[in-house]
C-alpha cells in the first residue's frame, strides 16, 4: 500500500540518545532519528550489535528517555509521558519469556490481567461458560495445547508456550502499537519459527501496526511490509512494498560492512 494514503500512528522527531554524558564514556547511540510509523506498518528493524536498534525501542517505549527530540503518537507529543501512560497505546513482547507473564500465576489468569482487570481473586467469575470458552478459542489459535492448560501455573510451560502467550496477552488490548524486542531471539530454532508463525498470524488476523526487533536476517526479509536498518545510530536503509520483496541477503550483509 502507498505510504501516502496510510495515517500516521507514531512520528519520531529528530530523536536523540547519550549514554554517559560529559564523561570520558560518552556515547552517542540515537543521532537525530526520523521515522514515521504508519496505520498497518509491519516493521522489522534489524543493525549490528550497538547500532541502536534496542535504544530506539526502549526510547519509543519509555524505558528510556529522550535527550532531545520528539515522539507522536497520533499527533499528540508524548516524549515526556510514563512507561504507564504510553502502554495504555502500546504493547510490549520481551526477549526473555518470563518477563511478558506471571509465572506463579495460572494461565487463566494471566489472561485475566491482560484483558485490563486489576486483581484476580474473583477469578470464579470467569470460570462461566461463555468466558472460560473465550479463553479456549484464544488459547487454540495457538496451536500449542495451552486450551487445555487454563489452571497451568505459567512456570510450569515451555519458554515457548509462555512467549506464545506473552504475545496473546500483549495483543488481547488491540495496541495502537505492538513492540517485539528480539522476542524469538530466547528459542531454538524449531520454537522461534513457530513463534513467528503465530506472530504473523495474529499481526494479520487484528490488523496491529507492529515494530519487530529482530537480529535474524532471515526473520527480517520475511515477515513484515518494510525494513529499516539502523547503524552507527541512524537510520540507514528503510525499503517497503516491492522493494524490500526483491531485497536478497547479499545486499543486506553488503550493507552491513558498508
Amino acid at each position: 500500500m502507498d505510504k501516502a494514503k496510510k495515517s500516521e500512528i507514531l512520528v519520531v522527531k529528530n530523536l536523540q540518545k547519550v549514554f554517559f554524558p560529559g564523561t570520558e564514556n560518552e556515547k552517542h547511540i540515537l543521532k537525530n532519528i526520523n521515522l514515521k510509523i504508519y496505520n498497518g506498518d509491519f516493521i522489522s528493524v534489524i543493525g549490528n550489535n550497538g547500532a541502536g536498534k534496542s535504544t530506539l525501542l526502549n526510547t519509543i517505549a519509555g524505558t528510556l528517555s529522550a535527550d532531545a527530540g520528539e515522539i507522536d503518537l497520533d499527533n499528540h507529543n508524548i516524549v515526556n509521558k510514563s512507561i504507564a501512560y504510553r502502554a495504555r497505546f502500546m504493547s510490549r513482547v520481551f526477549q526473555d519469556p518470563k518477563m511478558g507473564t506471571a509465572g506463579d500465576l495460572s494461565v487463566a489468569e494471566n489472561l485475566v490481567l491482560a484483558q485490563k482487570h486489576t486483581h484476580t481473586a474473583s477469578l470464579h467469575r470467569f470460570k462461566t461458560a461463555d468466558k472460560w470458552v473465550e479463553f479456549k478459542k484464544l488459547l487454540k489459535t495457538l496451536n500449542m495445547g495451552l486450551e487445555n492448560r487454563l489452571e497451568t501455573q505459567v512456570k510450569y510451560l515451555s519458554g515457548g508456550q509462555r512467549q506464545a502467550l506473552s504475545l496473546l496477552m500483549a495483543t488481547l488490548s488491540k495496541p495502537d502499537l505492538l513492540l517485539l524486542d528480539e522476542h524469538t531471539a530466547a528459542l531454538d530454532p524449531k520454537t522461534s519459527f513457530d513463534v513467528m508463525d503465530i506472530t504473523q498470524s495474529i499481526v494479520q488476523r487484528e490488523k496491529l501496526t507492529t515494530m519487530m526487533i529482530t537480529h535474524k536476517m532471515s526473520d527480517a526479509l520475511k515477515y513484515g511490509n518494510r525494513l529499516i536498518m539502523v547503524q552507527d545510530g541512524q537510520i540507514k536503509l528503510d525499503v517497503s512494498g516491492l522493494d524490500k520483496e526483491n531485497l536478497k541477503s547479499e545486499e543486506l550483509i553488503q550493507l552491513f560492512q558498508e
